[in-house]
């Protein structure tokens, strides 16, 4: 119930912002005792050579609520991974190309997620997801309740013995 209040609450701040931007004062003029601003332009991008990331509240390693965004950059993309916890993203811009389980194919077994669209990672489910080489950069803000803690299914450090990229792995026929 709380999680749905939660997104339902960040669905009516982004409609009720647009509406205030045509309609009310420069938000800069209110009072910073009544709320934080931070305009596009000085949002805290993390810029790395594939994903930007911005931490806008909270911290995601950290119990509590957290809401982040994440700056695909084309041609980059998660390897199969999931989460601890569930996730809740909304694209801001851009297409956002996401995939299920352990078969990795940005360009052919991804699905597009485009601007407006809400999705839910659910806990423990195998998934990937990025920005198609020849597409714009991917926008999207991402939140949830920490500590969330991300698992990789390949290389050194991915998930050892069974769990669901094993489960995911049969399903795939792998």
């Amino acid at each position: 119930m709380r999680r749905s209040i939660l997104a339902a609450l960040a669905l009516a701040g982004f409609a009720g912002a647009a509406w205030a931007a045509e309609t009310g004062p420069d938000i800069s003029t209110l009072s910073p005792n009544v709320l934080k601003y931070i305009p596009p332009g000085e949002i805290p991008w993390h810029v790395t050579p594939g994903l930007d990331t911005a931490f806008l509240y909270g911290d995601p390693s950290k119990p509590g609520f957290y809401v982040l965004m994440y700056r695909w950059k084309p041609g980059n993309a998660s390897r199969p991974h999931y989460h601890s916890q569930d996730r809740y993203i909304m694209v801001l811009s851009g297409t956002w190309w996401v995939g299920a389980g352990t078969h990795w194919d940005l360009e052919h077994e991804t699905a597009p997620v485009k601007p407006g669209s809400f999705v839910t990672h659910y806990a423990r489910q195998v998934h990937y997801d990025g920005a198609r080489a020849n597409d714009e950069p991917a926008v999207e803000i991402v939140w949830g309740m920490g500590p969330v803690v991300t698992v990789g299914c390949e290389g050194p450090n991915g998930e050892k013995g069974p769990g669901p990229c094993e489960d995911a792995r049969k399903a795939d026929g792998r």
